[in-house]
């Protein structure tokens, strides 16, 4: 009986006869390990984006292993500035690839650790070959957006570096004009038109063609954010993003929150229960617990970080605007009278059960438990 589970046991724990490859990639050079998982491992520096040298480090590793030219061929590389192109590049020459989530790579927990590129593709190689065994717990995989979907996600996220652009820029005016004790109500408004003309005058010519050259900044960027709002509002209107529009049925749900958690995750992402989602979200607990320490670290704070910050916004307007829904009444119930580090830990698994309230919304139509709809207008 023991000797047939062992050979079983080896059975299942043998590597098919293929080639592993991974990438390290940098922004002149990459670096490929290769190796079939019996041989020491074959190390490759190309030019970075060099097509046409991946696969003939591939060949070249074929001949060396005796594999025969259909060998199957499995890779995996970092999530980086490269992106999906190269992942969906591999694959048309039928090559598997996956993409990793960096943060999940495990690493030696000593204080001091050796770090090199070369040793980074080795661990990559040697984490390929354990998920290939049967290890598929040995780091998290990434989901592959459409090029659609990809190309959607741009949208927002400029927006939202725009909008950080500007209150950059009115932030250097204000402390430009702290300066000489000048404290206008606001910037770059229609009362800053009427004020800065007034004041200005006051100010040193250094200091005030900096501060005209921040005006030109600020007014560039603030066409570049009403542009891309009108283009926004025009595609909802014509009914192009109908996840969108359903969502912002709801009170408490705005256009950009709306936007940003369509295009980020319910759009393109398919989720098979809850769990997943909260932990697609980085929104599940890291209880650490061994012997008799008992110690909970917080949320795991994986996965799309855009969405969980939107999210935790989100519980606290739905607080406001969704005083009588169910899911206002359990923070109350729960963390309303406790202490300001209690209600922060509960605003966190508001944003956990609305997540999956929302979800639940945007795939089957289920609206939150006693939740408002804003009233349709004529």
């Amino acid at each position: 009986m023991k000797s047939t589970q062992a050979i079983l046991q080896t059975k299942d724990m043998a590597i098919e006869r293929a080639l592993y490859v991974s990438f390290e990639l940098g922004d002149k050079a990459w670096k490929l390990a290769i190796c079939d998982g019996q041989r020491a491992p074959a190390r490759f520096t190309i030019a970075a984006g060099a097509h046409c040298a991946v696969l003939q480090c591939i060949a070249k590793s074929k001949v060396r292993c005796g594999l025969p030219p259909d060998a199957p061929v499995y890779s995996c590389y970092e999530a980086g500035r490269d992106g999906w192109w190269l992942h969906r590049w591999l694959k048309e020459p039928g090559i598997h690839n996956i993409v990793v989530d960096s943060s999940s790579i495990e690493v030696n927990r000593r204080s001091r650790r050796a770090k090199s590129d070369r040793l980074d593709g080795d661990k990559l190689l040697a984490m390929l070959l354990r998920y290939y065994r049967g290890d598929t717990r040995v780091w998290s995989l990434l989901q592959e957006p459409s090029p659609q979907a990809e190309d959607e996600r741009r949208l927002h996220r400029e927006l939202q570096r725009l909008v950080r652009e500007r209150t950059a820029h009115t932030n250097r005016i204000r402390a430009l004009l702290v300066l000489h004790n000048l404290r206008p109500a606001h910037v770059g408004d229609r009362a800053w038109l009427q004020w800065w003309p007034a004041h200005q005058a006051q100010l040193l010519p250094q200091l005030r063609w900096e501060i005209e050259r921040e005006l030109q900044r600020l007014d560039l960027v603030k066409q570049q954010i009403h542009t891309i709002e009108a283009q926004r509002t025009h595609e909802l209107a014509q009914q192009r993003h109908p996840l969108v529009s359903r969502l912002i049925q709801l009170r408490a749900i705005g256009v950009c929150s709306a936007w940003t958690l369509v295009k980020e995750v319910f759009g393109w992402r398919r989720f098979g229960n809850r769990r997943q989602l909260a932990g697609s979200l980085g929104l599940t607990p890291t209880p650490y617990s061994s012997g008799d320490s008992h110690v909970e670290q917080g949320i795991s704070k994986a996965g799309n970080k855009r969405v969980r910050a939107l999210l935790v916004e989100l519980a606290w307007r739905w607080l406001r605007l969704q005083p009588h829904s169910q899911l206002s009444r359990w923070f109350n119930q729960r963390f309303a009278h406790g202490s300001k580090r209690m209600r922060r830990i509960g605003i966190v698994a508001l944003a956990r059960r609305l997540a999956i309230a929302l979800w639940r919304f945007v795939e089957h139509g289920e609206i939150p438990a006693d939740a408002m709809l804003k009233p349709i207008s004529a």
